[in-house]
This record gives structure tokens, sequence and C-alpha cells, in this order.
């Protein structure tokens, strides 16, 4: 069920509308990252950079590259926390376009099944801010396990798998039952849905591609949700 599922996901992947919907996440993550460059850029120059002028008045000429230096590495710095806020903006972004990217799996996997319902808008905004803290927390708490020896990378799979595998599971139930029931059924089949999360978060472990991790682990739940609760349900191959 679990490779099967998440076979048909990576295919759905290089569909033509799929591929539409992830440069459109892309490139309104890149969007949100080069307002956020200016931003902080900004501030720094408005208020940090005052002050340390203000702490060094008289700072002797040949220390002006250890300024410059210190720019430097503010910048890079800079450049790298934005690097790692890519995953999780695009995930926020993503958000967006997921109900879009479900409509499309079960019109081309799915054509004779009832449809799913789109999530209201209100919703679909708090579980796009619920996942997005979801990533943040379970990838900080994953982050401070790396420097205990011997469960860093075990760390890592377990939390990325437990709350990865939880959120996109959910949102494929609740296009089809109430939220209460897609929480009682993530509950009744905790184990599949975990290795799910597993296989999502093998994904996440990939840098640039896990970019598209929103996408794939939609698609991938939503043919999870499909094996368990339509088993004779005609799927195109």
């Amino acid at each position: 069920m679990l490779i099967s599922s998440a076979k048909k996901a990576l295919s759905d992947l290089i569909d033509p509308r799929m591929r539409g919907i992830l440069w459109k996440v892309l490139g309104l993550s890149l969007l949100c990252l080069i307002g956020l460059w200016f931003a902080i850029r900004g501030l720094f120059f408005w208020l940090a950079f005052p002050w340390l002028q203000d702490l060094f008045p008289t700072m002797p000429e040949w220390t002006g590259w250890i300024s410059f230096l210190l720019l430097l590495l503010a910048a890079i710095g800079l450049a790298l926390g934005l690097a790692l806020l890519m995953a999780p903006v695009s995930a926020l972004v993503a958000g967006i376009f997921l109900d879009d990217a479900a409509e499309h799996i079960e019109q081309n996997r799915y054509p004779g099944d009832p449809p799913g319902r789109a999530l209201p808008t209100f919703v679909a905004l708090k579980e796009a801010l619920k996942f997005l803290g979801v990533v943040i927390i379970g990838n900080i708490f994953a982050l401070l396990l790396l420097l205990v020896p011997g469960v860093n990378l075990i760390a890592f799979f377990i939390v990325n798998g437990y709350l990865l595998g939880r959120e996109f599971f959910e949102f494929a139930a609740m296009r089809f039952m109430s939220p209460e029931e897609a929480r009682a059924l993530r509950r009744q089949r905790s184990f599949t849905v975990f290795a799910a999360g597993l296989i999502v978060a093998g994904f996440v472990a990939i840098p640039i591609v896990n970019l598209a991790t929103p996408l794939f682990a939609t698609a991938f739940m939503m043919h999870l949700f499909k094996r368990m609760q339509m088993p004779k349900a005609v799927v195109r191959a």
C-alpha cells in the first residue's frame, strides 16, 4: 500500500498541472524570501549599524577591514538563515494550493469517485499556519537532538515522520469527512500513517528536492487514504 501510493505520488509530481502548481509555490516563496531579505537588511542598517558606529566612534582607519569582515559575515549568516527558511516558507505558501493539487489528483486518478470538498478559506489558512508551526517546531527539536550522539538521524526521522504524516493525512481525510472523523481514522491507522510519514521525512532530507515536499505529501496521502477507504475504487494508472 505504502510503496504503491508513493510511486503514484512521485509520478504525479511530473504531471504538467502539478508542475505548474510547484512553480507557483517556488515563485511566491522566492518573492517572500526576497522581501524578508530587504526587511531584515533594512532593520540592520536602521537599528544595529548606527549602534555599532556609536559604540566605536574613534576606531583607527586600519580597522576598517574588520568592519567590512563583520558586514560580510552578517550577509553570509543572513543568506544561510534564509536558505534554512526556504522549506518552511514554501510549506506555508504551498498550503494555499494544496486543495488545487488534491482536486487534480482526484480528477486524474479517481475520476469515477465522489469528489472531495475543498476546505473553507479560513480553515485552509488555519491548516497552513498550523503546518508551518509543525515544521518549524519539529525541525528545531530535531536540530537540538542532532547534538546528541547516537540519536540525531533517528530523531530527525521520528519527529518529522510523526508530524508530517499526521498533518498531511488529516488534510487528505478532511476532504471527505469531518475533522473529528479524520483524526479518529488517523489514530485508528496510526502505524500506517507514521510509516507513510517516514517516507515523507526521507523526501524532506533531500536538499532542493524537499521544496516539493508539500505537493508530494499531499499526493501520497491522497492515494493512501483512497486505498484505506475505497479499496475497490477505480484508479487510473
